[in-house]
């Protein structure tokens, strides 16, 4: 019956003959314990004659659900991090939540979520670039378990390499997963980008922990993105003055007070942020460098000018 629902909860359609089949069971088993399911709240469609078969369709109730493992550490991480604020007006319902969760799952999956969780400093925002999931469980869980381990990486030059390090933190800022580490072969600490590397593996030893040099993991992987080249160097001046604005941009900006004002001066690879930082800034500002901002607030003023309603 478990894999039977396993294979129903795909939601498409299976023919009798074939679900029979993988399930090497004969059509009166089948029939059986699809009405075993629908006694358990499964809403089973089934379609009589010879070419008939059965889909799973959504019901009033939600009815217990199997989950392969990556789905329930997927489910347990996002409920933790909806548990931890990060979506308001859910903490306590993702709490409740959690501890079931968490209740069902056999000690290999609870030991992943929890590296991944205990091991994973701040929350990305959306959008970001994809990463690969697996990969980020093997960190989490060298981190927690001081576990050296390689990986693919490449790098900012598009140069490819394989690296060796002593995994310290994973740290997520703006829209990107870092791993925080000491590199074996270089011989010091770097900051590498999650979505950059393949192929990651654990190798089954032990180190003896570093001391990172910096007050923290997030304080170091920010003061490496700040010293790389940038794409843009944004300048805006701004009406605001500069303790609000610091406020809100944190270290990712230099604020300096001009007159009533400020002047706010942002190397950035996008301009995703800055454009998010100057709608959210209840301020007049004038986009001093480079070209590229004053054509994206142009082209998001006429988003936004559209969207108002017409008085």
């Amino acid at each position: 019956m478990l894999r039977l629902l396993s294979l129903l909860q795909t939601h498409r359609y299976w023919p009798g003959g074939e679900l029979a089949g993988r399930l090497e069971v004969s059509p009166r088993t089948l029939r059986r314990d699809i009405d075993r399911l629908r006694e358990l709240g499964y809403d089973v469609d089934a379609v009589r004659g010879v070419s008939g078969g059965y889909q799973l369709r959504a019901g009033g109730a939600l009815p217990p659900l199997l989950l392969e493992d990556e789905e329930a550490v997927a489910i347990a991480v996002g409920l933790h991090t909806a548990a931890s604020g990060a979506v308001a007006g859910m903490e306590e319902t993702a709490v409740q939540a959690l501890a079931k969760v968490i209740a069902l799952m056999p000690p290999r999956l609870r030991r992943r979520m929890d590296a991944l969780r205990s091991q994973t400093d701040g929350v990305p925002w959306g959008g970001g670039p994809a990463v690969d999931a697996t990969v980020l469980s093997v960190l989490a869980q060298a981190c927690r378990d001081d576990e050296p381990v390689t990986f693919d990486y490449t790098a900012r030059n598009a140069e490819p390499s394989q690296r060796r390090v002593e995994p310290h933190r994973l740290v997520s800022l703006g829209r990107r997963w870092y791993l925080v580490a000491y590199d074996r072969d270089r011989q010091d600490w770097r900051s590498f980008r999650v979505d950059r590397m393949s192929d990651a593996a654990a190798t089954g030893q032990r180190f003896r922990p570093r001391e990172l040099p910096a007050a923290d993991a997030a304080t170091f992987v920010q003061a490496g993105v700040r010293s790389a080249p940038q794409r843009y160097d944004v300048r805006v001046r701004l009406d605001a003055d500069a303790e609000t604005v610091t406020a809100f941009v944190g270290r990712w900006a230099t604020v300096v007070p001009d007159g009533t004002g400020c002047v706010m001066h942002m190397p950035s690879d996008s301009l995703d942020w800055p454009l998010m930082v100057l709608a959210h800034l209840d301020s007049d500002f004038t986009v001093e460098h480079p070209p590229e901002l004053v054509d994206a607030v142009a082209r998001a003023a006429e988003r936004f000018g559209r969207a108002a309603p017409q008085m």
